[in-house]
């Protein structure tokens, strides 16, 4: 039996300037192209992918609208000093302290960014799917919503949407259309439900409309998008966030321990 090869049904469908801009946005992420490198002359690259320089210039367009890369008349295309940003989700889950900022808000200040949030929904709700069924929610259950705009150097990066028990927090300073001081973690804590445990589910997806407007995305490139569960005493689920943001600023750094 003739085992086929897997590149014989491959066949890129994309238009080629959208493949150049792939193999570069590649090189830049993985750091082959550092922040502020000049990126190949046009010369080279018309070489290097067979194309036309109109093709290659609409390539390095995508790059500049994606904010990877930095055009100016007359100068090389170079990369930009802060292609990606690298995130630690465990850094996020514990309380912050008393009087001190939410985390978020900390691990941004630290790489020299200026980051704040927009609180643009408080409300009760029947939450998607796969939320309902992380709090386990009955049929057709509501949960309080709290869903915020976060901003880096005033630039939108991520919408955020998370939802917890009404048991937990109904009556409380969650259900206010205000920001919590310390973020919603340390507010758990304080009623009683400390985070104990973080799950999270992390998946690539096309942005909906609300996200590519919210988030301004550039051209065709997916969501990164991360369900987050967080778990109490008892592994009781006592908040499950919804997390979207654009896939080529962003990578998630996990640790683990071998055991």
């Amino acid at each position: 039996m003739t085992v086929p090869r897997p590149e014989a049904d491959a066949v890129d469908r994309r238009s080629l300037h959208e493949r150049i801009a792939a193999d570069l946005r590649d090189e830049i992420t993985g750091g082959d192209l550092a922040p502020g490198a000049s990126l190949p002359s046009t010369v080279h690259l018309k070489e290097r992918f067979g194309a036309s320089n109109a093709t290659v210039q609409k390539a390095l367009q995508l790059l500049k609208e994606e904010q990877l890369v930095i055009g100016r008349a007359g100068a090389a295309v170079t990369v930009r000093e802060h292609r990606q940003r690298t995130v630690r989700p465990a850094s996020y889950m514990a309380p912050a302290g008393s009087g001190e900022p939410y985390r978020w808000l900390t691990e941004a200040a630290r790489t020299g960014s200026r980051a704040h949030s927009t609180l643009l929904e408080v409300a009760e709700c029947e939450p998607p799917a796969d939320v309902a069924e992380a709090l386990r929610l009955p049929n057709r259950g509501t949960a309080l919503l709290r869903r915020q705009l976060l901003l880096v150097d005033d630039e939108p990066v991520e919408l955020v949407a998370s939802y917890y028990p009404l048991e937990i927090v109904a009556g409380t300073a969650m259900t206010g259309r205000r920001k919590i001081p310390g973020g919603t973690p340390t507010l758990l804590a304080e009623l009683g439900y400390p985070p104990r445990l973080g799950v999270d589910r992390v998946s690539a997806r096309v942005p909906t409309q609300e996200q590519y407007q919210a988030l301004r995305l550039p051209g065709g490139l997916p969501v990164l998008r991360t369900l987050r569960v967080v778990y109490g005493e008892a592994e009781r689920p006592i908040e499950a966030t919804v997390m979207v943001k654009a896939s080529h600023l962003y990578e998630l750094q996990y640790e683990f321990t071998a055991e």
